[in-house]
């Protein structure tokens, strides 16, 4: 900088600016001399170590226990005394961790964050309720839903008039016994619903041996299966504005699951149908499509410009809530 400041009697400050690269006002502002203090040296107005204990001390008498310290600085003045400004008062406060709420408020707990994955069907489960349009104002049929997490099979479903913990006990027991669920081989997980929460279910839970996990509270992505799921079904170009009765939806229902299960090929797993990949026919399907594409390569090699086609790969592991791909602070939190 002392450099510029010679060469501008010659030059002229623009053309030693863009030499230089700096812009003019970095150049002026150089030429001013330094104001203020030091950062890091005490301002001469503030208080002493000794007079802010003095304050604390004010501040810690019986009196001003519950007072605001607007009420101090107030009842101070009357009494003839100054110590500091009303400001100074809660800095104090503040540097002691004495400024708070008063009242006795309910804190929401620190939920972690739930990491689960699956590498084999059968060893993670989602479900949740989802509710139907009944034929009349403010009517709903509730739709229950349990999904394998890995091969997104619907391994159980049930439409009923009333969401209840007693009917999602008996549903989830009907479809363990229906999959031969063994003790310490499955884990469900769901949202914080009334029914999900339930002692029934938990107590269900704990006597098949099944581990229960929960979604945080308000967190939709923590449960993104069971949505994904209740968004296909609701997309449906057939899906109904409204079911006549509960007949009605769970005839609709059970021709969905079917064709969901067995010939919906799900861009989540390679293009297989969850069908094919709950009961373990996937390699058997992607050995066959390999065998078709090789033999296109072969008749028609021209079109394929990267080398020869591989049919998409079924996922080693499907996960809620990777940690490889969490922020830090919920991966350290967790």
């Amino acid at each position: 900088m002392a450099a510029a400041r010679d060469a501008v009697g010659e030059l002229g400050v623009l053309p030693v600016c863009q030499v230089m690269g700096l812009s003019r006002a970095t150049f002026y502002r150089s030429l001013r001399p330094r104001q203020g203090l030091a950062r890091g040296r005490r301002q001469p107005r503030a208080l002493s170590s000794e007079q802010r204990a003095e304050v604390l001390t004010v501040l810690h008498e019986p009196r001003f226990a519950d007072a605001a310290p607007a009420e101090v600085y107030a009842q101070l003045l009357d009494e003839g005394r100054y110590l500091c400004s009303e400001r100074t008062l809660y800095r104090v406060l503040a540097e002691n961790q004495e400024v708070r709420e008063r009242r006795n408020q309910l804190r929401h707990p620190n939920h972690p964050v739930p990491q689960l994955h699956a590498t084999k069907p059968n060893e993670l489960w989602s479900w949740d309720i989802s509710k139907l349009h009944g034929p009349g104002k403010w009517t709903y049929f509730y739709l229950y839903v349990v999904l394998d997490v890995y091969s997104r099979s619907v391994v159980g479903w049930m439409v009923a008039h009333r969401e209840s913990a007693t009917l999602a006990q008996k549903l989830l027991a009907q479809t363990c016994e229906r999959q031969g669920i063994q003790p310490g081989q499955l884990t469900i997980h769901a949202d914080r619903g009334s029914s999900m929460t339930s002692k029934p279910v938990a107590l269900l839970m704990a006597d098949l041996g099944v581990t229960k996990t929960h979604s945080r509270p308000h967190v939709s992505n923590d449960n993104p299966f069971s949505e994904a799921h209740f968004k296909t079904l609701k997309y449906r170009p057939d899906f109904p504005r409204v079911f006549g009765c509960l007949q009605d939806a769970r005839a609709f229902c059970a021709d969905f699951f079917r064709w969901y299960n067995e010939e919906h090929h799900h861009s989540g797993l390679g293009l297989l149908t969850p069908h094919d990949v709950h009961h373990g026919l996937a390699h058997a399907r992607l050995a066959a499509r390999a065998t078709v594409l090789e033999a296109a390569f072969a008749a028609h090699p021209e079109r394929f410009p990267h080398g020869p086609p591989k049919p998409q790969a079924l996922p080693n592991a499907v996960w809620i809530n990777n940690p490889a791909q969490l922020p830090s602070s919920q991966t350290a939190a967790h």
